[in-house]
């Protein structure tokens, strides 16, 4: 049984407090509802220990393809949907929702956006149901936010193929994907170019990323490329600065926002329900005022981040610094709702058995990737001001 179909039978308002998902079509809340309850049925009983011993459900790949949710604003599917798709599953497991989000809004997005016909064909198909699994490889072990001007990964032409040599870090499913968008910086011209790399080619080494205190079930992986030669086939035509990435990067950024949300929602089912069950002094937790006004809170900062959310999708065109400002705020937000929830869960808060240390947890990489914090608020900051306080 979902979260939402508890809430209801307890004769209790789900955590959608304003209705925003009567904004979506009848359909739309169809394929929601369906996914709520595969999450409740294959990840939310077992997810807690996958996080705990790091490992990666590699073989619910097959059940999550039947949804049919992958790249859904390409299928015709609303804004809106798509971004509570994402939220719905961090909800669940941030984990989850991480690999979906890099597989389909960076890896497979960037077969429609920069990808030719023959490439479409050769790998799209897999790609959409998850036959073969794919990764984005842009940033570097010296370079995060400044990976634009300091990427160091290049590629030299050499008849009809590259040869790629470098190094690339944080890479979500890096481990056991197939395929790579590999970014690197042309020798000889010094622009961008993308490559789709099979990772399985010689040259290839990918080493998992341990000791994580966050996403502990996304295969985070340090890449290193020693003379991979890649077929001029399976380069993206379409690319050829790094202003190309920002068609991906956007769209990723609003992506990470709705999962502050999805973070936000999660914490507050934990709290609540932790409350209600809970009893001290011969009552529930949930009785109490001090505990009362933290739900509240945690509820008031979901809801202020969805809204803001809806309303960006809303939007006929998107600049970057509106997502800036929203990925900003709803992780900020964010902080502060899943901190709340550990508290109100005491000395259980911090044991992953309770689900809410994993959830703490889970964000702060939210906080942090897609641009953090700190870098998206000096982008909304340059904008409001037009002065740049970014070196």
């Amino acid at each position: 049984m979902t979260v939402d179909q508890l809430a209801a039978d307890a004769g209790l308002p789900t955590a959608d407090f304003f209705s925003l998902e009567a904004g979506l079509t009848g359909f739309e809340q169809q394929k929601l509802g369906r996914l709520r309850e595969f999450l409740a049925e294959q990840v939310a009983p077992y997810c807690v220990d996958w996080w705990n011993a790091a490992e990666f459900p590699e073989h619910i790949l097959p059940e999550l393809a039947k949804l049919g949710l992958s790249t859904a604003i390409q299928q015709g599917y609303s804004p809106l949907f798509s971004g509570l798709v994402i939220a719905e599953m961090t909800r669940v497991d941030t984990s989850l929702a991480t690999f979906f989000l890099v597989h389909h809004d960076l890896f497979v997005e960037s077969l429609y956006q920069f990808g030719n016909d023959e490439q479409r064909e050769r790998y799209l198909a897999d790609a959409l149901a998850l036959r073969s699994t794919g990764a984005f490889a842009l940033t570097e072990p010296e370079h995060g936010s400044d990976v634009a001007g300091g990427m160091a990964t290049t590629a030299r032409r050499d008849g009809d193929s590259w040869l790629i040599n470098g190094a690339k870090r944080w890479i979500g499913n890096g481990t056991f994907c197939d395929y790579m968008l590999l970014w690197a910086r042309d020798e000889e011209t010094r622009q961008m170019r993308g490559f789709i790399l099979d990772a399985r080619l010689p040259g290839v080494s990918r080493e998992k990323i341990e000791n994580k205190i966050a996403l502990r079930t996304v295969q985070n992986a340090h890449i290193l490329l020693n003379d991979v030669r890649i077929s001029e086939a399976d380069r993206f035509q379409g690319i050829d600065s790094f202003k190309d990435t920002n068609v991906l990067l956007q769209g990723s950024r609003i992506m990470v926002a709705w999962q502050a949300v999805g973070q936000q929602l999660g914490a507050f089912d934990i709290a609540r329900q932790y409350a209600l069950e809970r009893l001290q002094f011969g009552r529930p937790l949930a009785s109490f005022q001090l505990i009362q006004a933290q739900l509240v809170k945690m509820l008031g900062n979901a809801t202020a981040s969805l809204t803001m959310m809806a309303q960006l999708t809303s939007l006929p065109e998107v600049a970057m610094e509106q997502v800036a400002l929203a990925k900003a705020f709803t992780t900020d937000r964010m902080r502060e709702t899943v901190a709340m929830g550990r508290s109100i869960l005491g000395g259980n808060g911090i044991v992953t058995d309770y689900r809410m240390a994993k959830c703490f947890a889970d964000a702060e990489a939210i906080f942090t990737y897609e641009g953090s914090y700190e870098v998206n608020t000096l982008i909304a900051g340059r904008a409001i001001t037009g002065i740049s306080a970014i070196v």
